[in-house]
């Protein structure tokens, strides 16, 4: 009986989730909507994703939905591990998708959508995890989507054919190495890098090389957390912005922009932060509204966890971050909740 009132229990909450969504007025992006796909296991996605949400929507005129990782049972976000992301169908009526995922396995009917997405060609910006986004078992139905699948119909899932990229490595350690993001000075005309100066991101490095597109900005690992730091001269620069195009089943080409960076404390970065607005607007073929003083000032408290394995912030629910002022993260209480005995 226990178990047929914690299905039941699931199946309510997966049905009656509603989405955070923050609807824009006046701006570039009026009448176009942003779905962004925050679930990772690390970097805290769940925070970095809404605060973009909010510029883009207060200051820009995009209506921006923003999807969550969700206990099925208690409704709250967590990072990662449930592979549960209610609303997901907002995909649908998106004109563009955000996707900040990790090793996500969502069961079949919420995949259908972003399947659904890709296949009419949808812009896609990909941050960070997004490049091993999925981890399917071999039968599941969208298993192509795997970062190491295997199949000749989808080499290497949807981060090496949709963003350039799947899962290869580190470059540079967390915590004790930051990066320093430099522009490839071939590319200082490009649209997206228009006003976008003095980039630095607290976290490491990842192996870059796209298989194709136009490389943007190169990263530098440096040998402590401080933008002044000396570069580490055991590692030179790697690729970690880039733009290309996919083929999607219906023929359409969509837009895209990667970066290997995003965590929570990366965005506080006034030149990160532009880099990734900017590169939004490119997707939608808004650069002509690319502006080197678009307003990307953060709305509400903006305060993030330091990023790691499991260290998101317990007991929140997307309704907490509804508004523009509500506190991003709702709380900072990072500590599992202890078992019960």
């Amino acid at each position: 009986m226990k178990h047929i009132l914690l299905t039941l229990l699931s199946l309510a909450t997966f049905a009656t989730a509603a989405p955070l969504v923050y609807e824009g007025t006046d701006g570039p992006g009026k009448g176009k909507h942003i779905v962004f796909m925050a679930d990772d296991h690390e970097y805290r996605s769940e925070e970095s994703l809404p605060q973009l949400a909010r510029i883009l929507a207060k200051h820009q005129g995009f209506k921006c939905t923003v999807l969550f990782g969700i206990d099925p049972e208690s409704g709250e976000i967590v990072g990662g591990d449930k592979s549960n992301m209610p609303g997901i169908e907002a995909l649908d009526t998106a004109d563009l998708a955000v996707v900040f995922l990790r090793f996500q396995n969502f069961p079949a009917e919420q995949m259908k959508h972003f399947d659904d997405y890709l296949n009419r060609g949808g812009p896609v910006v990909g941050l960070r995890t997004a490049t091993h986004g999925f981890k399917m078992p071999k039968d599941a139905p969208f298993a192509k989507y795997s970062y190491d699948y295997k199949g000749t119909d989808y080499v290497l899932g949807f981060g090496h054919q949709v963003l350039g990229q799947t899962w290869v490595g580190h470059y540079g350690k967390n915590h004790s190495q930051s990066t320093r993001i430099a522009i490839v000075p071939e590319k200082a005309a490009h649209p997206i890098l228009r006003g976008v100066k003095d980039i630095w991101v607290q976290a490491g490095g990842y192996v870059g090389k796209p298989t194709d597109g136009e490389i943007l900005t190169m990263a530098q690992p440096l040998n402590g957390m401080t933008p002044d730091s000396p570069a580490d001269a055991t590692k030179p620069p790697m690729p970690s912005e880039w733009t290309r195009s996919y083929k999607s089943a219906s023929g359409k080409e969509g837009r895209v922009f990667t970066s290997l960076y995003g965590t929570s404390e990366d965005i506080t970065n006034e030149g990160y932060r532009r880099l990734l607005v900017n590169g939004i607007f490119w997707t939608l073929e808004l650069e002509d509204a690319i502006k080197p003083d678009l307003n990307i000032t953060f709305v509400g408290a903006a305060k993030p966890n330091t990023f790691g394995g499991g260290a998101y912030a317990r007991g929140i629910k997307p309704e907490m971050y509804a508004g523009f002022e509500s506190p991003i993260p709702a709380n900072n209480n990072t500590k599992k909740p202890a078992k019960k005995k």
